[in-house]
């Protein structure tokens, strides 16, 4: 964990590294180059994050706390919990359809354990809110369970490209037919959530949380869209 001390040396990597993933994904980005331009020794960078992995955690709260927020606003309407849900996975699924670099970090994050477990759990305690009436058993330990599944589920999607056969409307209404009955939602309510989103202009709308989405990441992290936007 980083100290106070720490702290310039952690802004300044986790700036260039930001940077670097949203232009040229994370895969490309190198721990080398990492090092070079945030002008930060190689013991300085494992001091505080050990691994690229671990700059990638920092980064997947801050993008899940911002994205959901402006999901939740791009909606322009107040609805139930239920299409929150719905209307926030899409944005995510299609994010990844409008940016590659978007896309890697996603099926990262979705991948590597401390990211995994940080998106599972957070979306646990969403789930548990939202469809913890359905199901009123369940713990909020058991929403976590199901989410291993789901979020597997969504990296599946999320790693497959939409084509001619598997069009992104197809992607979404298959995913919140397997989720939404996971969840005991009723069928007749699962079909008006689908025909809801289905509704929107999904794309527009996820463009829009895509560029709020990046411009606060320049703006937290201080750097430059230029090359990006």
């Amino acid at each position: 964990m980083a100290t106070s001390l720490s702290e310039p040396t952690k802004k300044r990597i986790l700036q260039v590294c930001v940077k670097l993933f949203l232009e040229q994904g994370y895969k490309k980005t190198t721990m080398a180059e990492i090092i070079e331009k945030s002008g930060v020794s190689s013991s300085s960078f494992q001091n505080i994050f050990r691994a690229k992995d671990g700059v990638l955690t920092e980064l997947v709260q801050f993008m899940f706390e911002n994205q959901f927020s402006m999901a939740r606003s791009a909606a322009s309407v107040k609805l139930p919990p239920v299409y929150v849900y719905a209307v926030e996975t899409a944005i995510q699924m299609t994010l990844t359809e409008l940016n590659e670099n978007l896309r890697e970090i996603y099926l990262e994050a979705y991948t590597q354990k401390e990211a995994c477990e940080y998106i599972q759990k957070e979306t646990a305690k969403e789930l548990y809110q939202i469809f913890g009436s359905y199901q009123p058993e369940l713990t909020e330990r058991d929403f976590y369970e199901l989410e291993i599944g789901s979020a597997g589920i969504m990296r599946g999607y999320m790693a497959h490209p939409c084509d001619a056969e598997l069009t992104l409307e197809k992607k979404l209404r298959l995913f919140f037919t397997m989720s939404l009955r996971a969840y005991n939602v009723p069928e007749e309510e699962i079909g008006r959530v689908i025909r809801f989103v289905e509704g929107l202009d999904i794309r527009t709308i996820s463009e829009q949380v895509m560029q709020k989405l990046f411009k606060a990441l320049a703006m937290h992290y201080e750097f430059s869209l230029q090359g990006i936007m």
